[in-house]
């Protein structure tokens, strides 16, 4: 029985691996013999930088993995604001990264089918009357967001008469709320969480205005290299590759995206 639990695994890992990538794959994915990983760790879903500046979280586990199965050394590249990164890849500066899909950034990026799901909700200030989404959208109200993010281009294409206030980071975004000059902060749920425990008084709203599809990314373009990225994040979602990221980040508040249909890989259909 033993035996035949570890056949088992062993095979089910083998169809759930991508098969190598082909030579004008593997060159495209990585022009340089190294594939480039950029992290945003300014979102703890994506990515993180320890005590001693190490760059972690779900992104670096991914792209280590993504460069294991594709045969090549992996560099990991940290980046503390999500513009900056994404404004990169325009001139090449990294082969690789995760985002949250947008269509704003359609014109910059080749987005893979999402792996990781997260709502996209509210965190209110201290002693602030509003109790849910729809209260937040109302005149006079600040809502304070980091610039390029992906709550950041949603609600400027969707707010009615809120304002929404960009800052320079995702820290910056989150001081206008304690200075006072914004009365809302938007991000998604697992960082608004771990930011409240922070600030007596301060609570996250338990709707939400919408869901942030994680997705890999490669830069425009790079259509070949996107199709091996493709196949890679569907079989680390078989494989549970996705899940165990998520628990070795400790991430709450977030899930693994269902399997993308095969007609249909690309993000943006919501959940």
């Amino acid at each position: 029985m033993r035996k035949f639990t570890a056949l088992a695994v062993f095979l089910a890992g083998c169809a759930s691996a991508p098969p190598a990538p082909t030579t004008a794959q593997k060159s495209e994915l990585a022009p340089t013999g190294t594939l480039r990983v950029a992290v945003f760790t300014g979102n703890p879903v994506l990515g993180s930088v320890d005590k001693s500046g190490e760059v972690g979280g779900t992104t670096a586990t991914l792209g280590r993995e993504l460069a294991k199965a594709a045969g090549m050394p992996v560099k990991i590249i940290g980046y503390s604001a999500i513009a900056k990164m994404v404004d990169d890849a325009k001139t090449g500066e990294w082969d690789v990264a995760v985002v949250a899909f947008d269509p704003a950034r359609s014109g910059v990026l080749e987005f893979a089918p999402p792996h990781i799901v997260v709502d996209l909700t509210y965190l209110v200030a201290p002693g602030s009357s509003i109790r849910s989404v729809p209260d937040a959208d109302k005149p006079g109200v600040h809502i304070a967001a980091a610039k390029g993010a992906a709550t950041t281009l949603y609600l400027q294409r969707t707010l009615k008469s809120a304002q929404v206030l960009q800052a320079d980071n995702e820290p910056a975004a989150f001081s206008l709320v304690k200075e006072g000059r914004a009365q809302v902060y938007a991000q998604n749920r697992t960082m608004l969480i771990g930011l409240a425990e922070g600030l007596p008084g301060a609570r996250v709203l338990e709707d939400r205005f919408s869901a942030a599809e994680m997705c890999l990314v490669v830069p425009k373009g790079r259509t070949v290299a996107l199709a091996y990225v493709s196949d890679f994040v569907e079989g680390a979602k078989r494989s549970g590759a996705v899940q165990r990221a998520i628990d070795d980040a400790k991430l709450r508040g977030v899930s693994v995206a269902p399997a993308a249909a095969k007609e249909n890989l690309t993000p943006g259909g919501g959940y």
